[in-house]
């Protein structure tokens, strides 16, 4: 896990700001397996002028009375069908009130509970747009045992260009940036995080902070991995986005694919 100081030098000390509301949004359908863990873990965090900001789809797993059962003031529940998890998360956008939006999925955990701490230190500088950070692939039973580690790294449009996004979930935006460049594509299935990550970082061309810690912890099994079909449609829709944003072609499309292999744990 990160260093929880942002890569700050040892000993130096921060005092955070809790005058930026940070809007997190959870799209879940029937997951109150890991739906606790989610909440409980943003509930934690020391940054605590957030709202939640909760899309459910109309589960029928007793996802929805665990919501209410463990919910506090910050959260706003919303269940009513929709189109699929980006159609989810661009209601709840509009429901934000937030300076910044980022995500919180069902299935993910807060690695700290200083993560909120970091993004809103970071936003204290008017000239960042958008803050990330690092993520790590766990196993589904064991949450302690890394599979991946992705190391997100410094943005820069070069890179962009050649296949780099950062983790989504570890994203955050201002509200702003989604107002002028818009939200999710959903005519895109699974890959409308890309699509709209090359329309901020791209066309776009917004500043960006990397925060070289942890911010994420997500268990294996997502919507995009879950059979060689999700594979190639992802990959698909992947040169789509490329080509609709203009940033790069089939060469980025392969050096995505392939970077990922040094992230992954073997031991």
């Amino acid at each position: 896990m990160g260093n929880q100081t942002g890569g700050l030098p040892v000993g130096v000390q921060i005092v955070y700001s809790n005058c930026m509301k940070i809007s997190v949004i959870t799209a879940v359908f029937n997951r109150r397996d890991t739906l606790a863990d989610a909440i409980r873990s943003l509930q934690a965090q020391t940054h605590d002028d957030f709202e939640h900001v909760v899309m459910d789809a109309g589960s029928t797993d007793g996802s929805l009375e665990l919501l209410r059962e463990i919910s506090d003031p910050r959260m706003s529940l919303t269940s009513e069908p929709d189109d699929g998890i980006y159609d989810a998360l661009n209601k709840g956008m509009k429901r934000a009130s937030g300076d910044v939006i980022g995500l919180m999925h069902s299935d993910d955990v807060f690695a700290s509970p200083s993560v909120l701490e970091l993004v809103a230190h970071a936003f204290e500088d008017s000239d960042v747009d958008a803050v990330y950070g690092d993520l790590q692939y766990v196993s589904a039973k064991d949450p302690d045992r890394v599979i991946r580690h992705w190391t997100a790294g410094e943005f820069s449009v070069s890179k962009l260009r050649r296949g780099w996004m950062p983790p989504h979930p570890s994203l955050y935006v201002r509200s702003s940036v989604i107002e002028r460049w818009g939200g999710y594509d959903t005519s895109y299935q699974i890959a409308a995080d890309y699509d709209a990550i090359l329309r901020w970082f791209g066309k776009g061309r917004i500043r960006a902070r990397y925060v070289p810690d942890v911010f994420v912890k997500m268990r294996v099994g997502g919507e995009s991995n879950r059979s060689i079909e999700r594979i190639l449609q992802k990959s698909r829709e992947d040169y789509r986005a490329l080509k609709a944003n203009k940033v790069g072609g089939p060469g980025a499309l392969l050096w995505k694919n392939l970077s990922k292999l040094g992230q992954f744990k073997f031991s």
